[in-house]
């Protein structure tokens, strides 16, 4: 059971630290309570004595998109229904499944009862609540339509889990056929290979150029000095992760997946689907425009695309205009500029983007479907290419033993 240390008030106005065994925050405070103090602060211990495994195993843990939009579409019911936000929060908290909501909020809702802003109770909470979370909850709060709002949220949500669902289905394909592919060629050639060498040394036979090829692969693979390419090989991975993390190399990665033959169109479309959802449903919220800009830009998902809501917001900041920022960039298509133009000159921007983001999924999602339909094949030729490869070389010395026989 874990242990809680708090910072309480007794019934004489002292000020004193406290310790106290709980299954969960509420208990620790609801003990503390009873026992006649007022809780000043509460937080678990973190001595090295409490050694929590399963708190461990929570760290690893991660709120999912979907975790998030069923929590946002239960508690705008709730809330619709006249529940108190402190007793919704209680009520959802105690059949979540994903043990770091759940404590999230747990916390939230302790600070609501303290009379905190849920808003601001969730702004803590960054690894449960994002800033785009955050910032339409806040707006919903301002404007009294916090159901509204939480029902934007869950829609956003899950067009979003949608979306990746759909891109990652379209990267997983080539990714597990390719692994397959690999493992069953090195196998071949580490494995298979050497025994056809030993036959081909005893009937004397030259060997062609092929053959002899990929036995000094396989002479490789299983000499040590393999781990040496093991070591390159995963000190490259490394080495190319932290370049990937600086501003100058996330430019470059990102502005090279835009210009992939087969992917760069489908990250594209989906970057312009994610910007217009996410925008649309803000502005839509009542949350000001270039707050919107801050938050859209944070999850973009591509440096590129980011660095040209930048200039957009840089636009709007001057007097200017989104779409006019938008076009001189170069990033988005010139349809989803052209409607966002309309949007502004007819005041009904949020309209237009949840158009273009209707458009532009549709876009991804036919996009999915061609790039399967053309991956399939391609990825049996390769498979096929590999093995016939590894076939060949070993049946070509047999057929020069054949042609001397005869």
């Amino acid at each position: 059971m874990p242990t809680y240390v708090a910072r309480v008030r007794d019934s004489q106005g002292k000020s004193k630290k406290e310790k106290v065994n709980a299954e969960s925050l509420v208990q620790a405070r609801t003990t503390l309570r009873e026992q006649g103090f007022v809780v000043q602060d509460l937080k678990e211990s973190q001595g090295f004595g409490n050694f929590d495994l399963k708190k461990i195993q929570n760290s690893f843990v991660k709120v999912s998109v979907k975790d998030k939009a069923v929590f946002s579409r239960q508690f705008a019911v709730l809330v619709n229904a006249g529940v108190a936000i402190v007793r919704g929060l209680g009520v959802l908290s105690e059949q979540c499944s994903n043990p770091k909501l759940k404590k999230a909020l747990l916390e939230i809702s302790i600070d609501v009862q303290n009379g905190i802003n849920l808003s601001d109770a969730m702004r803590k909470q960054p690894e449960a609540f994002d800033s785009l979370y955050v910032s339409m909850i806040q707006a919903g709060e301002v404007g009294g339509v916090l159901d509204d709002v939480l029902n934007r949220l869950a829609k956003l949500l899950e067009d979003s889990a949608r979306l990746e669902n759909q891109i990652k289905s379209a990267m997983s394909y080539p990714i597990v056929v390719g692994s397959i592919a690999v493992i069953v060629f090195l196998a071949m050639t580490i494995f298979l290979l050497p025994i056809f060498a030993k036959i081909f040394k005893e009937l004397g036979t030259e060997l062609p150029p092929l053959t002899q090829f990929l036995l000094n692969c396989s002479e490789f693979l299983r000499s040590p000095s393999v781990f040496i390419l093991v070591v390159a090989l995963i000190g490259g991975n490394i080495g190319f992760k932290q370049y990937a993390k600086t501003p100058l190399g996330r430019q470059t990665v990102d502005r090279l997946s835009l210009k992939l033959p087969l992917f760069g169109d489908l990250i594209q479309k989906s970057s312009v689907a994610r910007f217009s959802r996410t925008f649309g449903s803000l502005t839509r919220s009542g949350v000001p425009i270039l707050t919107c800009m801050e938050i859209v830009r944070e999850t973009a998902g591509n440096q590129i695309v980011a660095n040209a809501i930048d200039a957009a917001r840089s636009e709007i900041e001057q007097g200017g205009m989104i779409s006019i920022a938008l076009n001189k960039e170069k990033v988005f298509p010139p349809m989803a500029v052209q409607m966002i133009s309309i949007g502004e000159e007819t005041g009904e921007l949020d309209t237009m983007l949840m158009k273009v983001a209707d458009f532009y999924e549709d876009e991804v999602e036919q996009t999915v479907k061609s790039l399967t339909s053309v991956l399939e094949p391609l990825m049996i030729v390769v498979v096929g290419g590999m093995v016939g490869t590894i076939l060949m070389s070993m049946y070509l010395p047999m057929f020069k033993v054949f042609d001397k026989m005869g």
